[in-house]
């Protein structure tokens, strides 16, 4: 009899490494005051692992901002998160003593306490192949890159150009993705099975995960948009 609980093949190591994350997050704050927290700010890139409500402004079928999603959530409220209640990226902020939640950067009124500590632009059917965010309807990496320069001048303008840059330069950044591209880009569609065998899809992926994260870097150290349009 098959197990009711069982985790599909192609979640079972992005969820791994999130729980090793989560759990090497957990132990470094029993050794640290949770008020004191050297790292200022969560800024987190992805899919809907760690969209908190993002895709309520797209027009797409990835969303969750209704019942039964966010039951345990405080108020029962049905946030975008695609969850019962916490993300990830928010037990991630919380154990470094940083913010309970880490808001949606689209749709939503950011004070500046949650400028200065925060924000997430992923957003649910993203990943590193672009073709994958064109056919889920999400906001791509790159395209989510243009929002954190965006996010950055914002920054600017409530904390001054000294501490924004100490911010960007010292939080705690977070990419989690994937699991889209294996399980429908290639899986479920036919249309990157044409070009690619899964040796070489996954060689491709790792070569754009390598390109994002450098541009990321580029990105955080820069006022120069390293990007082109998507």
């Amino acid at each position: 009899m098959e197990d009711e609980c069982s985790v599909p093949p192609s979640l079972a190591l992005p969820m791994l490494l999130l729980l090793l994350l989560l759990d090497g997050v957990r132990a470094l704050s029993t050794t640290a005051n949770k008020t004191t927290s050297k790292v200022p700010a969560v800024v987190v890139f992805g899919d809907s692992i760690v969209d908190p409500g993002n895709n309520n402004v797209l027009p797409t079928f990835a969303r969750c901002n209704f019942p039964p999603y966010g039951k345990d959530f405080p108020g029962g409220k049905a946030t975008g998160r695609f969850s019962n209640g916490r993300n990830p990226s928010d037990i991630l902020a919380s154990q470094l003593g940083v913010k309970e939640y880490v808001p949606a950067y689209l749709g939503t009124h950011l004070d500046a306490q949650e400028l200065l500590t925060g924000i997430s632009f992923a957003s649910g059917g993203c990943g590193y192949d672009p073709l994958t965010s064109q056919l889920l309807i999400a906001v791509s990496l790159r395209h989510q890159l243009n929002l954190f320069k965006e996010y950055k001048e914002k920054l600017k303008r409530v904390a001054g150009e000294g501490r924004a840059a100490d911010i960007i330069a010292n939080s705690f950044y977070a990419v989690v993705t994937g699991t889209n591209d294996i399980a429908t880009t290639y899986f479920l569609l036919p249309f990157r099975r044409e070009e690619f065998d899964i040796p070489s899809y996954i060689a491709f992926l790792v070569r754009s995960a390598s390109s994002f994260l450098q541009v990321t870097q580029k990105t955080q150290r820069s006022s120069e948009d390293p990007l082109t349009k998507d």
